[in-house]
C-alpha cells in the first residue's frame, strides 16, 4: 500500500534454500472488482468507502448486506482487511469470494496478494508453502485474464523475485515482459528496468524507467518509480528532480495524485526534505483521487510520523486521530513501512 512488499519473506525462505535476490517494491494497483450497482446499493457505496479510505465505513456497509452474501462482498471486504493489514481475515474472505467465482480473474488475483503479504510475515516454512500458493493464485488470475496489466505485473514480480524453488525465475519473468508489452507498455518498461537493476545493469535500468514514463498516461506514477530507483542508488539530486517532475506531473493529471503519496514515501525514507514529504501527503489527503492504493488511514500515520520528525507534535496528533476516525482496527505491524520508511 502500496503495502509492505509481497516477498519479503517469501525471499527469506528462498536466502536460506539457496542463494537468491531480493525484492523490489510490490506495486498494489487498485482494482475495481468488476461489479456495476445502482447508485444507493451499499455495496458500491462501500467500494467508494474503501477508496476514499473509510475502512470502518466500508465495513459497516458490507455488514448491511443481506445474506447470503456475493462473492463480489467477500472481494470487497478482503480487499478492506487487506488495507487494514489483516492478512489472515483478507485470506478468508478471498478465499470465499473464489470459492464461489472461481472464474473471476481478480479474485485470484487478491487471493494472491493477501497470501503474499502473509507470506511478508511469516517464519520460514510458511513462508516457502504460502509462496507457492501465491504463485499458483497469480498464475490462475493471468490465465483466466491473459491480458490483465494487473495480474501481469504481480505475477512478473514474483517470477522476478521469487527463488526457482517456488516457482520463480529471472526467464520467467522475461517471459512476462513480453506478454505486458501487448497491454501496458509503462508496466513492461518498468518490469525490465527492475529485471535490470536486479542484473545490477543501472544504466539500462534507469533508460527503462524513463522510458516507462513516455510510455505512460499517468506518468506521475512512473516518476515515483524513477525516484524510489534513485534514492536506492544514492543518486540525491536526481532523486529530488524526480521528486519535482512527479509533482509537476500529478498537477496535470489529477487521477495521478496517488504518486504524491508515492513520492513522499521515497523522501521520508531517504529521509530528505520531510516537509516537502509532509505537504505532499496532505496534497494526496485533499484530493479527490484518493484510492485503496494508498489508504487515507495509513497516509495519516505517515504523516503523523513526519510530523512528529519535524517537531510538530500537534499536528502529529491530529494526524493520528484523523487515521483512527476512518479505521479504529489499523494497528501496522512494527516492520510495516508506516513504522520503517525502508525497504
Amino acid at each position: 500500500m502500496r503495502l509492505p512488499r509481497i516477498l519479503a519473506g517469501v525471499l527469506a525462505a528462498g536466502l536460506m534454500a539457496a542463494s537468491l535476490l531480493r525484492g523490489a517494491p510490490v506495486k498494489v494497483p487498485a482494482v475495481a472488482s468488476g461489479f456495476v450497482r445502482e447508485s444507493g446499493d451499499p455495496l458500491l457505496q462501500a467500494n467508494d468507502a474503501l477508496q476514499a479510505g473509510e475502512a470502518d465505513k466500508a465495513l459497516d456497509l458490507i455488514g448491511s448486506l443481506p445474506n447470503p452474501v456475493s462473492a463480489d462482498a467477500h472481494n470487497l471486504t478482503c480487499r478492506v482487511r487487506y488495507t487494514l493489514e489483516q492478512w489472515d481475515p483478507a485470506i478468508h474472505e478471498c478465499e470465499l469470494a473464489v470459492q464461489s467465482n472461481g472464474q473471476n480473474s481478480n479474485y485470484h488475483l487478491w487471493l494472491g496478494r493477501a497470501l503474499g503479504q502473509k507470506a511478508n510475515h511469516a517464519t520460514f516454512l510458511n513462508a516457502y508453502s504460502l509462496a507457492k500458493r501465491v504463485r499458483a493464485e497469480f498464475e490462475e488470475a493471468v490465465r483466466l485474464d491473459p491480458r490483465s496489466p494487473e495480474a501481469l505485473a504481480d505475477l512478473g514480480e514474483f517470477y522476478k523475485d521469487a527463488p526457482a524453488v517456488v516457482g520463480g525465475g529471472t526467464n520467467k519473468a522475461e517471459g512476462i515482459v513480453a506478454q505486458l508489452d501487448k497491454v501496458d507498455q509503462a508496466r513492461a518498461h518498468e518490469l525490465r528496468g527492475w529485471l535490470a537493476s536486479d542484473q545490477r545493469d543501472y544504466g539500462t535500468a534507469e533508460r527503462e524507467f524513463k522510458q516507462a514514463i513516455a510510455a505512460s498516461p499517468h506518468p506521475a506514477l512512473q516518476w515515483a518509480t524513477l525516484a524510489g530507483f534513485y534514492r536506492k542508488r544514492e543518486r540525491w539530486a536526481e532523486l529530488d528532480s524526480a521528486i519535482n517532475s512527479l509533482i509537476a506531473a500529478a498537477d496535470r493529471d489529477k487521477r495521478a495524485g496517488v504518486a504524491l503519496y508515492d513520492g513522499a514515501s521515497e523522501l521520508a525514507r531517504a529521509k530528505r526534505d520531510l516537509a516537502l514529504a509532509a505537504k505532499m501527503l496532505n496534497s494526496y489527503l485533499v484530493s479527490p483521487a484518493k484510492t485503496e492504493e494508498a489508504p487515507a488511514f495509513v497516509a495519516y500515520t505517515r504523516l503523523a510520523r513526519i510530523d512528529g520528525q519535524l517537531g510538530d507534535s500537534a499536528g502529529a496528533q491530529r494526524d493520528r486521530a484523523a487515521a483512527n476516525a476512518l479505521a479504529r482496527e489499523y494497528k501496522p505491524a512494527p516492520n510495516s513501512e508506516t513504522q520503517e520508511d525502508s525497504h
